[in-house]
């Protein structure tokens, strides 16, 4: 359905900012560990890509055993407080000096020590980060009601996110080059200037956070530590019952999930074919310049395009053209790199733009709309039948999706590994002059661009079953259609 009607925006044009600055920190973390930390264990540490690997599995599973149960408290501080803005400070201040403890190693720490060392320092990591993201990512829902609105608002986070992203991962590895031959120094004063920047915008955007009365004192609910692994199990149902029940939920995720997964591999491996495709451990800067640039004009136009044909239209196109330019990667298998290779690269970073600003306005539309409709049954419900238990709230949905895209993420860049395990990839410790098998740089160029290919191939099966349009979320709706749209 076509929308051309002016729209007025309804939250402060500093709220969004605000809101959209936390992307610095969420895009830098999310590609630096990605882009260089499984080169850092292979190529500085001496550590296996099998052992690199499991250390890049074990922590990012972690989070996703810790994010459903992170939603849960999520909202219940906020019953309790009347904001989330607790946990996204508590994950302001942990993150940064995890991310700098994770690439100090000590000197002379190679091969099992170190991957042990790091594992610690990237599971605190990750904990700390999804202390922030969790109530981050519920946040949309709760700042905003209208439809446009939430566009606009993740539209704006998704430039910024876009601007974090091209500033770790094509300033990151330049970092790291100030320490010369000292290579170990090189990676802690990169993790020294990012650590910086992931805290600023984590406390920032913690204060666009909406305070408001705390829920009145019979729903408010202490969870002392002891009823932890409790509430963990009740975490797991309650997220699983929104993907046994809730149609658009489960495919809008499963579309995500399958997304990350190409991300996942495309992330890890740019570096090795940087360096072993491209004879240049410096092109991965200039390939992601090429990624990223194009995303940050790209952004916008996304956000147009879906107020015109819809947001899940947008993204169905945007997925589609990301398609087309990682299947182009693939000819690296058969011809030299060249101008084309950035070229390619390019496509994938404009769509790469809409495949991650319209899912997440997608995402708010696809909470309130549930939730809605969950508090409009349960209504019903009391009158007739009594009090029931209180709905799922947004700190579940969000503890889900972070759980999910972690998931996707962690299995991509496993996958990357074994790949580069079965292929016969030689690891090496700083200083190390080694040759790789022709296997490896073939597996390298397909972790690269056929395998995210085909899972973003893959990932428009769920796309295509999304019930929700623009009607369903402005318009008026009732618990009996929304049996129809989100109920499966």
């Amino acid at each position: 359905m076509g929308h051309n009607q002016t729209q007025t925006p309804t939250l402060p044009r500093q709220a969004v900012r605000r809101y959209a600055i936390g992307s610095i920190g969420t895009g830098g973390f999310g590609t630096l560990p990605g882009l260089v930390l499984v080169y850092f264990l292979t190529d500085s540490l001496g550590v296996t890509a099998l052992a690199a690997g499991v250390i890049m599995t074990v922590a990012k599973l972690w989070d996703v055993v810790i994010d459903p149960l992170l939603g849960s408290l999520s909202d219940a501080s906020l019953k309790r407080t009347g904001s989330r803005r607790r946990f996204m400070l508590l994950g302001a201040l942990l993150l940064p000096v995890s991310f700098v403890l994770m690439f100090a190693v000590p000197p002379g720490l190679t091969g099992w020590g170190a991957a042990a060392w790091v594992l610690v320092f990237f599971t605190a990591c990750a904990t700390a980060f999804s202390l922030f993201q969790v109530p981050y990512i519920a946040l949309p829902a709760e700042l905003s009601d209208d439809y446009d609105d939430r566009t606009r608002i993740l539209t704006w986070r998704v430039v910024v996110l876009t601007i974090g992203i091209l500033a770790f991962g094509g300033g990151g590895p330049a970092l790291r080059e100030l320490a010369g031959d000292n290579v170990r120094l090189g990676y802690i004063i990169m993790a020294l200037v990012a650590a910086f920047a992931f805290g600023w915008a984590f406390w920032l955007s913690s204060r666009v956070a909406p305070v408001s009365a705390p829920a009145p004192e019979s729903e408010r609910v202490r969870i002392p530590v002891s009823q932890w692994p409790a509430i963990l199990g009740n975490s797991y149902q309650e997220a699983l019952g929104l993907l046994r029940a809730n149609v658009a939920f489960r495919a809008l995720l499963g579309a995500f999930f399958a997304q990350a997964l190409a991300t996942g591999l495309m992330l890890a491996s740019a570096q090795y074919v940087a360096t072993w495709v491209m004879d240049s451990q410096a092109a991965v800067t200039y390939l992601f310049v090429a990624l990223i640039g194009p995303a940050l004009f790209m952004a916008p136009v996304w956000g147009r395009l879906a107020l015109r044909v819809g947001k899940e239209k947008a993204f169905v196109y945007a997925s589609l053209v990301f398609l087309a330019g990682a299947l182009a990667l693939g000819g690296l298998l058969w011809w030299e790199p060249g101008i084309w290779v950035y070229i390619a690269v390019a496509v994938c970073g404009g769509a790469y733009a809409g495949m991650q600003s319209l899912p997440m306005a997608m995402l708010p539309d696809v909470i309130s709309y549930s939730l809605d409709n969950a508090r409009q049954e349960r209504k019903e419900s009391e009158s007739s039948q009594g009090p029931k238990n209180s709905e799922t709230g947004a700190g579940t949905f969000g503890g889900t999706w972070t759980a999910g895209e972690t998931t996707g993420m962690a299995l991509g860049t496993t996958l990357m590994t074994v790949l580069l395990a079965v292929s016969g990839y030689i690891e090496s410790t700083a200083g190390q002059t080694v040759t790789q098998p022709d296997s490896a740089v073939t597996a390298i160029v397909v972790a690269f661009s056929i395998a995210p290919a085909v899972c973003v191939a893959l990932s428009l099966v769920p796309l295509l079953r999304y019930p929700l349009r623009r009607h369903d979320i402005s318009g008026p709706h009732t618990p009996e259609t929304s049996s129809q749209s989100i109920h499966g």
